[in-house]
């Protein structure tokens, strides 16, 4: 089976490899400083889903610092000067504060030459339209990736995982960005509490179904993580999580529902292991990637 991969694409659009470098704009999250709530959504960790990002500091000084984490990936055959990456602001929710603070941010990050382009998470409540419209400006520059935390469809795991929104604030914020001409990628979240297969394909199929369809999507397996209110219900109650058999299983499907031009910017996802409760196999990264690429070369 053949599916539209992040690597492929980045090659076709850029002419040679590209990795991401994890970064902080500093933001909170309306679901942390008690706009909305102060815990965050149930399965986020401290880091605010962004465990892996360089250390807090300019942003010229963080993508130094992550370049020299990612750069031993890059095929020694690509000079230092000619490697290109993506600035991937990760950490807690980044259109979620003063505008002009992270226009500032975002325009000396898309200004450094080897940046090829912006991926920034956030919320779909957390994009007024002077924050759109900021963004669709740096889009002219080089293009910018939204990435939205959905995570499901479905109200009742929504309100269970204190995602804070219902579906209808997605649906609005994705409409803004596309007519902004804004790329836009959005994370789903397999194996939530109480979730059904059918639930998680529901998901896909929904985002399947959108008009127009979205540019990306992240499949991520959720880990239950050490100080997370998931890992306190976890380990007073334990619930079900997926067999790695299940989890490729469960991806295949997902792959089969979306339309060939989303593409897949991932099919799993990495836990710290210092943090990670379960599912424990989730660590052996390598052993999960050529499991899953097992299924989808057999499907």
């Amino acid at each position: 089976m053949e599916y539209n991969s992040l690597s492929d694409a980045l090659k076709k659009q850029f002419g040679t490899k590209v990795y991401k470098l994890s970064l902080q704009t500093g933001c909170t999250c309306p679901n942390r400083d008690g706009t909305l709530g102060t815990g965050g959504c149930t399965f986020c960790s401290e880091g605010g889903s962004g465990d892996f990002a360089a250390a807090p500091a300019d942003i010229r000084t963080q993508i130094a610092e992550a370049r020299e984490k990612v750069d031993a990936k890059f095929p020694s055959k690509i000079p230092v000067s000619e490697r290109k990456y993506i600035a991937y602001f990760q950490s807690y929710t980044n259109t979620y504060g003063d505008p002009d603070r992270l226009r500032r941010i975002f325009t000396d990050a898309i200004q450094c030459p080897e940046i090829v382009a912006l991926s920034i998470g956030t919320r779909p409540d957390c994009l007024p339209p002077e924050m759109i419209s900021m963004l669709s400006l740096l889009n002219q520059i080089k293009p910018v990736w939204v990435e939205l935390g959905l995570q499901t469809i479905h109200e009742k795991t929504a309100l269970a995982i204190h995602r804070g929104y219902p579906l209808s604030v997605f649906e609005d914020a994705f409409c803004r960005l596309k007519a902004a001409g804004l790329t836009v990628v959005v994370h789903v979240i397999l194996g939530l509490p109480g979730e059904s297969d059918v639930d998680m394909l529901d998901t896909v199929r929904y985002l399947s179904a959108l008009t127009p369809v979205p540019d990306g999507i992240k499949l991520q397996l959720l880990h239950i993580l050490k100080g997370t209110e998931l890992a306190r219900k976890y380990l007073e109650s334990p619930f079900p999580v997926m067999t790695l058999d299940e989890y490729c299983c469960l991806v295949v499907r997902c792959l089969k529902l979306l339309p060939p031009e989303t593409v897949v910017h991932r099919i799993t996802g990495d836990g710290p292991k210092k943090l990670l409760i379960a599912p424990l196999w989730s660590a052996d990264k390598k052993k999960v990637l050529n499991t899953m690429q097992r299924y989808i070369r057999n499907a």
